[in-house]
């Protein structure tokens, strides 16, 4: 028989069980992450692991990636508020600042990719082996719009060639169009990234890359960037996205297998028809070799995730403005990269990650 005391603690216990269940759970806070190319393997991937490893979820956060045409469909998204980041390079945002109008209110948080990936690559029995070789040579890209253009030009001025003049750019179409344009010798070399060359290189061509000049290998590449309005009002979202998203990629460098099957469930029609094993093996590969580009020095050091090198960054646009692609170096570049939010993307625990990661299926 119950006491009184008793019943009525029996009670509240109830009514307080029945009140938690009838209070919503707190609703995950929505991101979208506007790209300005399709994902592919070997950058999409850490979306889709942060999603079936749970970190979002335990960010808090319910991430969507929306893909535009290219930056300059992206950028407006971001100004207007209609999507919460983007991931375009830095050349366009730099650009708007000699535009004469009012720039963009956009700033970047995260350096997604700190080394330049953009590069020259030639047949391995070809007999071009320095930029200078390139002289009197047609380079193919995949269109003459390219963003990543300009940057190419200068390196070649700073080998000493003449874009227009004794190098010719040649439109040739991305991926597998560009790279049949190679293998038959309509063009000299390849104007593309270096995952792209990656892909090229596992097809069974053999390539030699050539690489830009030293003053553009740490200029910053696609980085998230936001409203200024978002870094100045939600910064504990910009640290709790920013923090899921490099979990993430030290997932996948742990356990890359997880990550390409990952990507292939959320992304079905991007998984390769044939050979499964040899297909994801390859993938894997693809994956890593971009990690090991984004996360660490060419020298094998870790990189600080996110950061941007300011000072390198200027070096690149000195040379640029020297090339004559950008008409003066005077840009505030603290206007336009942050690391404010740096350290609290590191800020978790790493060696739980790994062991989270490696024993994921």
């Amino acid at each position: 028989m119950h006491t009184p005391t008793a019943f009525a603690a029996t009670a509240a216990a109830i009514f307080a069980g029945l009140l938690l269940a009838a209070t919503p759970s707190h609703a995950l806070d929505e991101v979208t992450v506007a790209l300005a190319i399709p994902p592919a393997v070997h950058d999409g991937a850490p979306y889709a692991a942060a999603e079936a490893l749970g970190l979002f979820k335990d960010a808090n956060l319910s991430v969507k990636t929306i893909v535009f045409q290219g930056a300059g469909a992206l950028l407006p998204q971001v100004a207007g508020k209609r999507v919460t980041f983007g991931y375009p390079t830095s050349e366009p945002v730099i650009a708007s600042y000699f535009s004469g109008k009012d720039p963009l209110p956009l700033r970047y948080f995260y350096n997604g990719v700190p080394a330049n990936t953009m590069e020259f690559a030639v047949l391995a029995d070809s007999p071009i082996r320095t930029l200078a070789d390139l002289k009197d040579k047609k380079i193919g890209v995949g269109a003459l719009t390219w963003g990543t253009i300009p940057g190419g030009r200068a390196a070649l001025r700073v080998a000493g060639l003449e874009p227009g003049k004794n190098v010719e750019y040649v439109a040739v179409g991305a991926l597998g169009a560009g790279f049949q344009a190679l293998r038959s010798h309509q063009i000299d070399a390849l104007n593309f990234n270096s995952s792209w060359d990656d892909l090229l290189e596992l097809s069974g061509t053999r390539i030699r890359r050539l690489a830009y000049p030293a003053v553009f290998q740490e200029a910053a590449g696609n980085g998230f960037i936001a409203h200024v309005d978002t870094l100045r009002d939600q910064p504990d979202l910009v640290r709790r996205f920013g923090r899921a998203y490099t979990q993430a990629q030290y997932a996948c460098e742990a356990n890359p297998v997880f990550c390409v099957k990952a990507f292939w469930k959320q992304n079905p029609e991007a998984k390769p028809a044939g050979d499964e094993a040899r297909n994801l093996r390859e993938a894997a590969e693809l994956l890593s070799r971009r990690l090991q580009r984004v996360l660490h020095t060419p020298a094998g050091t870790a990189r600080v995730p996110g950061q941007y090198d300011v000072a390198a960054i200027q070096r690149g646009i000195e040379a640029m403005a020297k090339a004559g692609e950008y008409p003066s170096a005077d840009v505030p570049l603290q206007k336009i990269f942050s690391n404010e939010f740096v350290p609290a993307f590191s800020d978790f625990d790493h060696a739980a990650l790994i062991r989270r990661a490696k024993a994921a299926q």
